[in-house]
């Protein structure tokens, strides 16, 4: 039967024998934690049960709008930053044709603060009919608010006001911020973003879900995949339980030495994905000097440059593998007449098959070389099990912070650069900051 596996064996001989067993009782104290909302961050927890929350007319309501979008765009830009577009670019990139382009194309800035991005974004959109999923609870962030301003004034210009306030939706705050005042003010449809559930695990709320509709892509699907990971998490043993059983080999392997986990996927699809679990745990587990650092690498393109320092570099890594089990496509190793290549023993042979072969060969590398492996196996990269997926990392990553010791729910740290920036620009109100920080910069 095609089912979501997890195999942390090649994790665990690194460890005592019975070190996972034994850490029984205090994964399930931290999972608890969780359930009974008595953990640090318990006011952030609106993502817990969110799959299961999610009703029939709710997913109506996204799909129609996106429709909308759909009907009158030839490109809808979602202007988001962090967990405010990772999860749905991470979920699009899964779904879509490598090379084919989405009708409408789905595009993705409010991400970066570089003028040739927005440059050549405005100008491309001059040409094209085009709407935008202004995503944001404060609407103050940086990035995002300037390519709001910037595309809420073409849109304006090209379409005029009327059509404009069809083509733009806000996905923001309930009743506070500058988004929210904006689209109350214009009349833009809008979404709530809940206040208990933040960014980085805001891929099932309209963050997510409506850019994922926007793309033509099967939300019903994706939600009820997380729907059935929400129950397997909550009703498994411990030994059956992956998210239990990730949480705490991740968390042995880490008081162990190893602080580096290093994502790895075996296909170009789950780049973004990589991209996610990375702010995932990183904005999750990556305080009060403590966390394992997040790493991730696509193979088997990265074995040609990071495969060296996986093997024999310092042996402080782990390594987990999301590993797709079956391919959407065919094509077979052709025949060479002459062979110049050698490779004509792989002949017939279905490329996956390689690839699988790469895979099993690496993993047998790596643990020689002394690289603890997990192994996450994805029956085929369908809406379905992509909403396994991310719902598994999330709930895992609630529990292995609570293991961890630490809020996983807080960022307190993204502020300083905040703070430092806005006193550099003069920002008035920072009068103080500004003056301290240009004679820092003046010794």
């Amino acid at each position: 039967m095609n089912a979501f596996k997890l195999d942390i064996t090649k994790a665990a001989q690194f460890l005592n024998a019975d070190a996972v067993t034994a850490l029984e009782p205090e994964v399930k104290k931290a999972h608890e934690s969780l359930e009974n909302g008595t953990c640090q961050g318990n006011d952030f927890l609106g993502w817990l049960h969110l799959p299961s929350s999610i009703t029939p007319e709710f997913l109506a309501d996204i799909k129609a709008t996106a429709q909308t979008l759909r009907e009158n765009c030839e490109a809808i830009v979602v202007a988001g930053i962090g967990g405010s577009y990772l999860g749905a670019r991470a979920v699009i990139e899964c779904l879509k044709n490598n090379f084919e382009e989405l009708t409408p194309r789905i595009l993705f800035a409010g991400n970066n603060i570089s003028e040739d991005y927005l440059s050549e974004l405005t100008t491309y959109l001059k040409t094209r009919k085009f709407g935008v999923i202004n995503i944001s609870k404060s609407g103050t962030t940086t990035e995002t608010a300037l390519t709001f301003r910037l595309l809420r004034s073409q849109c304006e210009e090209q379409r005029g006001k009327e059509e404009a306030r069809k083509v733009i939706v806000a996905v923001t705050d309930a009743k506070k911020g500058a988004a929210r005042v904006t689209a109350d003010k214009e009349g833009y449809k809008s979404y709530v973003i809940p206040d208990n559930v933040g960014g980085r695990f805001s891929v099932l709320t309209p963050v997510g879900l409506l850019p994922i509709a926007c793309a033509g892509f099967d939300i019903e699907e994706l939600v009820r995949g997380a729907q059935d990971m929400e129950k397997l998490c909550q009703t498994a043993p411990y030994t059956e339980n992956p998210a239990e059983q990730y949480a705490a080999i991740r968390n042995l392997l880490y008081r162990a030495g190893k602080n580096i986990e290093i994502l790895a996927n075996y296909q170009p699809k789950l780049h973004y994905v990589n991209e996610w679990w990375k702010q995932l745990y990183g904005e999750s587990e990556g305080k009060d000097n403590k966390g394992i650092f997040p790493a991730a690498v696509d193979l088997t393109t990265d074995l040609h440059s990071m495969g060296q320092w996986i093997q024999e570099g310092e042996r402080n890594i782990f390594e987990t593998v999301v590993s797709v089990e079956k391919s959407k496509y065919t094509v077979l190793f052709p025949h060479d007449e002459e062979n110049l290549d050698g490779l004509n023993f792989l002949e017939g042979k279905h490329v996956d098959e390689v690839n699988k072969m790469a895979e099993l060969g690496t993993q047998l590398a790596h643990v020689d070389g002394g690289v603890p492996n997990i192994r996450i196996s994805v029956p085929e990269l369908t809406e379905y099990y992509i909403g396994q997926l991310l719902y598994f990392f999330e709930v895992a990553c609630g529990i292995s912070g609570n293991l961890l010791g630490v809020n996983p729910f807080n960022q307190p740290g993204v502020e300083s650069y905040k703070k430092n920036m806005f006193a550099l620009l003069n920002k008035p109100g920072y009068e103080a900051e500004s003056k301290a920080i240009r004679e820092r910069l003046n010794k």
